[in-house]
């Protein structure tokens, strides 16, 4: 199965902000507990090269380990050296694009209007990641995918536990979801953690009822 299937397979993308060494660990660890197994931890996190590095080496086949925020090529050659299995950036940048397709790593481009979409597909992009997406609401994204069938997406913005479901019904593969669901800076006690790995089963539990 490749990254992409296994991405749509998943459908959720928790994405991790603010997190570090002391903390990254267990905050993967709820996550996987609770039933998501696909991770994107944002590039502008300090040390993230080493972070991603410790949970490739601690969960290694048992999560799906993605970069964000990546904005340039030298960015995406620490975070692939590092280990990441995907990539994905906020914007378009075909240079970006075509450096991860030359490692062979899948590139989950930034793009909101169907204009940058297409041409983010047409550059190489496996994926494309709709942001920010609750500008628009769940139907612009049944109205990108009408004429553009083809082209996976990723919606990423605003995802909650009440909408994620029309953002995929209408046409998303997978959906990213960054604060409401992990809030890095807010865990500090055993009992914080049980509640990620609840608030983490309650998303996949909304996923079973379209899936």
């Amino acid at each position: 199965m490749s990254i992409l299937e296994k991405i749509e397979a998943n459908s959720i993308v928790a994405v991790i902000r603010k997190a570090d060494e002391t903390n990254i660990i267990p905050i993967v660890d709820a996550l996987y507990k609770g039933g998501v197994k696909a991770i994107e931890i944002t590039a502008e996190t300090p040390k993230v090269t080493t972070l991603i590095e410790k949970i490739a080496e601690t969960f290694s086949d048992k999560v799906l380990l993605g970069a964000g925020t990546v904005l340039d090529t030298e960015t995406a050659r620490s975070i692939i050296m590092a280990g990441a299995e995907f990539i994905v950036s906020p914007t378009l940048n075909a240079d970006t694009i075509k450096f991860a397709n030359r490692y062979g790593i899948l590139m989950i481009s930034g793009a909101l209007t169907p204009t940058e979409i297409l041409t983010a597909y047409e550059n190489g992009a496996g994926m494309v990641k709709v942001f920010p997406a609750d500008v628009f609401g769940p139907n612009y994204i049944k109205n990108i995918h009408g004429p553009l069938p083809h082209i996976p997406l990723m919606v990423t913005g605003g995802i909650t536990l009440e909408n994620m479901n029309q953002y995929l019904i209408k046409g998303g593969i997978a959906v990213g979801i960054g604060s409401n669901l992990v809030n890095a800076e807010e865990l500090k006690e055993p009992s914080d953690y049980r509640l990620l790995i609840e608030k983490a089963r309650q998303f996949v539990n909304r996923l079973k009822e379209i899936k």
